[in-house]
């Protein structure tokens, strides 16, 4: 959804409140797609600081489907964020020099063009710095057999999971060559 800002850059001081709906349902994240579940609307504050300057202030929560990182069950995770950007208006822009723009600049690219907010690009962006590293289905989550590929949390396979260390497989060797005599 684009959200032009035009009204805010130009009223010093004006704040503007609005509730923007994120209209993605799948979030693509390391290769993968993962479902998002119901409505994610993210709640936003628009205010200009003056000098050509809005802070773009807000949260998001969104309700997504991820397999768990050792038993690939689907798991329902909540990924909330706050955010706070201060966006340029394109006529400060124009006039600064390149030594004074700031590493923000190039962060506001990806969801600000000339007056116009781009909000699921913004909303994207929260999302995916918010991901969680490692999504389980419980914290002693078994996972998978290596071998077979059964469940761990359902019960035991049965499967000879045990992985010798490689830098002991020579003292290994001995030890067999001493049972064969």
């Amino acid at each position: 959804m684009l959200l032009n800002l035009t009204d805010v850059f130009t009223s010093e001081g004006k704040v503007k409140e609005l509730s923007v709906p994120y209209e993605e349902k799948t979030f693509s994240y390391m290769g993968n797609e993962y479902e998002i579940k119901g409505d994610t609307v993210a709640d936003m504050k628009l205010s200009n600081i003056g000098t050509g300057t809005v802070l773009v202030e807000g949260s998001v929560t969104a309700l997504m489907i991820i397999p768990c990182d050792r038993c690939l069950k689907d798991v329902k995770v909540s990924v909330s964020a706050d955010f706070a950007h201060q966006v340029t208006s394109p006529d400060q822009e124009k006039g600064a020099t390149e030594e004074a723009s700031d590493d923000t600049s190039d962060e506001e690219q990806n969801f600000v063009s000339g007056y116009e907010l781009d909000t699921d690009a913004l909303i994207s962006n929260e999302i995916l710095i918010h991901m969680p590293v490692k999504v389980l289905c419980k914290d002693d989550c078994k996972g998978i057999c290596s071998v077979c590929g059964h469940d761990l949390n359902e019960g035991e396979c049965g499967c000879d999971r045990f992985v010798p260390d490689p830098r002991m497989a020579a003292i290994k060797d001995i030890f067999n060559a001493n049972k064969e005599v």
